[in-house]
This record gives C-alpha cells, structure tokens and sequence, in this order.
C-alpha cells in the first residue's frame, strides 16, 4: 500500500502565506474593534478592511505559488539585505516612538532600503531621503491636512 503526502515544493512561500494570513486577521481584527465611527460616508475602519482583504488576496496568491510545481531552483536569500531592510523599517518605528518625527523616520527609511539594495552612497542617500521626507510631509499635512508623527524638524513647517 503506497500513501500519499502532501508536498509543498516552495516552503517559505507557504510560511509567507500563512504569515499573511495572521497579519489580515489581526487588521481584520482591529477595524472590527475601531471605536470612532462616521456619521456619514465612510468610517477609519473601511480602509482598514480593504488593507485586510488585500492581505487575503496576497496570501492566497502566496499559497498558489507555494504549491505550484516549478523547475526553477529557488535563490538563497541574501541576508545581508533583509537585516538592511529590518534596520531601515526599526529606524522608522523608533524615530517616530522616540519622538523624532516622520521626516527623519522616512529619511531613515529610504538610505538604509537604498543600502539594501547595494548603493554605497549612504550621505547622498540620506540627502535624498529627507527631501522625499520633507515633500510627504507637505503633501500629507498641508495638502491632505492629515496629520503625521510630528518631530523637531516638522516642527519647522
């Protein structure tokens, strides 16, 4: 007697998915427990469900992959640039939890993602960074007149 297994030929394909999956739960999760609601039009937690359902979709597309036979070897993972990219997005959050604002948060952000990706420049990078920083920062809260995480150097506009 033969038995059949159920073989997944792309494992972290299939963890991402399920990773996924618990991140669209705890969003669902979440907009389900939002206590502001709209008086007309729509509420905050809308776009909180579609980020939820987006995260579904992505997840099931995930899951397709991971079972999918393919011939391709999969590549290793260059952790030098994930650990780059975990700096990057920790700059974010601590930047923004430690009060510095969101202009040196994305600043941040963009230079060590750049470094990532290979680029040495990381003064140009960080030049660059901030005027990006600056011009979201405008746009969002003179423009949109949304608020984002204001520090010393939002301050200043």
């Amino acid at each position: 007697m033969t038995q059949k297994t159920l073989r997944i030929p792309n494992r972290p394909t299939a963890v991402i998915a399920v990773v996924l999956f618990a991140i669209a739960f705890i969003t669902y999760w979440d907009a389900s427990h939002m206590k502001v609601r709209a008086t007309y039009g729509m509420s905050a937690s809308a776009a909180s469900y579609l980020v939820a359902i987006l995260f579904v979709a992505l997840a099931i597309g995930h899951l397709i992959s991971a079972f999918k036979p393919s011939d391709i070897e999969v590549e290793a993972a260059d952790w030098t640039a994930v650990g780059w990219i975990g700096l990057a997005l920790a700059g974010l959050i601590g930047s923004i939890w430690l009060g510095g604002g969101f202009i040196l948060g994305s600043t941040l952000l963009f230079a060590l993602t750049a470094r990532a990706f290979g680029r040495k420049a990381l003064l140009v990078d960080l030049c660059l960074g901030a005027i990006i920083g600056v011009l979201v920062f405008l746009l969002f809260n003179k423009l949109l007149t949304l608020a984002l995480p204001q520090g010393p150097l939002e301050w200043l506009f």
